[in-house]
């Protein structure tokens, strides 16, 4: 079976860490299940490379096209107007899909979209335009955040209209699709998965020494953007309301984003710069020693869909306390030992969660046992099966 997949979120040379998610179920297809494979991820046109603007420096640095890790990637540009341009935004992304599509003469046998608006949205469209079916994957703030607005929602339901399926990460989001009166026949659950062979639990002094981090200092981990949605700055405090009881309370916080000043400042201001640290972009790769090193992994957000750093911690063993918000308490609600879902999002209750799971010793076992129901391997095995019968009987390509 030949897939298009069709996304904004994928990695590329310019954004390396962009979308690996997306980026790992697709090789999971590919390896386990022989489907062949086309990644359209199309990128706003921006004239100027400089690093100094941003991410707007990294589209106009994104090839038209390149190989990722063996997988073939096109990124069609598109006109996107900032901040007034969101209306528009489905509609361009699939003209310039189209006409990539007419001028290479690429051929597909089914369209894999992820992220409701404005991508699934403009795959709603190329599914029309070529007469080929369409699945649809949700992953959190396409519904959550950009659903509360009615035009969009009301297009992203004219997309589930088109689709033969649509996907939710988690229970979560599949509940807000039928909430939207999406029929339940619809609608499939497919989490995410994690690499279980390479987030895996290593011995924690070893991990801290490769780090050249302190041997005995109890150590949290936030992995995230720097964005208010993640909850940084609740985290400072909750470590400076512990600052007696745990003088030696580290926080090390892994991820880039805007909240970066306002963060350094409220460090500065609580008088904790010895003992939180803002790790900027931390390495795919880097990630399993911070996880094994630390002793809890936090998350604090307002809204999730099912995040990947999450299973990612508890993959390394890392107990984690979060938020009860999006597919978390699929995943924390019923797994003693392996963490704990926060009474409210406050300093307050990350403090007191704190008081309670500080004092054990780390048993990475329950967290590990958890994580092990999310492989990749059965996310794919999953959704190979829904895209076979989806496709049952439609002449390929």
């Amino acid at each position: 079976m030949r897939l298009l997949t069709f996304t904004s979120l994928f990695p590329s040379s310019a954004r390396p860490r962009h979308g690996l998610f997306v980026a790992a179920r697709l090789r999971e297809l590919r390896q386990r299940h022989g489907f062949d494979a086309q990644v359209l991820a199309p990128v706003p046109w921006f004239p100027l490379r400089g690093e100094r603007f941003g991410e707007y420096g990294a589209w106009a640095r994104t090839p038209a096209e390149e190989d990722w890790q063996g997988q073939p990637v096109a990124h069609p540009r598109y006109l996107m107007l900032p901040k007034v341009g969101m209306a528009w935004q489905p509609d361009a992304m699939a003209r310039a899909a189209a006409a990539w599509i007419d001028r290479t003469g690429a051929r597909f046998d089914l369209i894999d979209a992820h992220y409701f608006y404005p991508d699934g949205v403009a795959a709603a469209a190329l599914s029309r335009r070529y007469g080929k079916p369409l699945l649809i994957t949700a992953r959190g703030s396409d519904l959550n955040l950009i659903g509360r607005d009615g035009r969009a929602r009301q297009r992203m339901l004219d997309a589930c209209a088109q689709a033969s399926a649509c996907i939710g990460v988690s229970q979560a989001l599949v509940e807000v699709l039928h909430g939207w009166g999406v029929a339940a026949g619809k609608l499939h659950v497919i989490r995410n998965g994690v690499d279980l062979d390479r987030f895996t639990p290593q011995e924690r002094p070893a991990a801290r020494a490769a780090l050249g981090l302190e041997a005995d200092a109890p150590l949290l981990l936030s992995v995230g953007n720097l964005v208010e949605l993640k909850g940084h700055a609740l985290l400072v405090e909750a470590v400076h309301a512990l600052r007696e009881g745990w003088p030696a309370l580290r926080l090390a916080i892994a991820g880039e984003g805007p909240e970066r000043p306002r963060l350094e400042a409220l460090i500065e201001r609580l008088g904790l710069g010895a003992r939180v640290r803002l790790l900027g972009p931390v390495a795919n790769a880097d990630l399993p020693a911070w996880y094994n090193a630390a002793d809890l992994f936090l998350m604090p957000s307002s809204r999730e869909g099912l995040p990947n750093a999450l299973l990612e911690a508890l993959a390394c063993g890392t107990p984690a306390l979060a938020s009860a918000v999006g597919g978390i308490p699929e995943v924390l609600g019923d797994a003693p030992g392996a963490g704990e879902l926060l009474a409210e999002r406050s300093a307050a209750a990350i403090a007191e969660a704190l008081r309670r799971w500080l004092p054990r010793p780390v048993d990475r076992l329950p967290a590990r046992r958890v994580a092990e129901g999310y492989s990749w391997a059965n996310s794919a095995a999953r959704l190979a099966t829904l895209m076979r019968s989806v496709t049952k009987g439609v002449p390929h390509a």
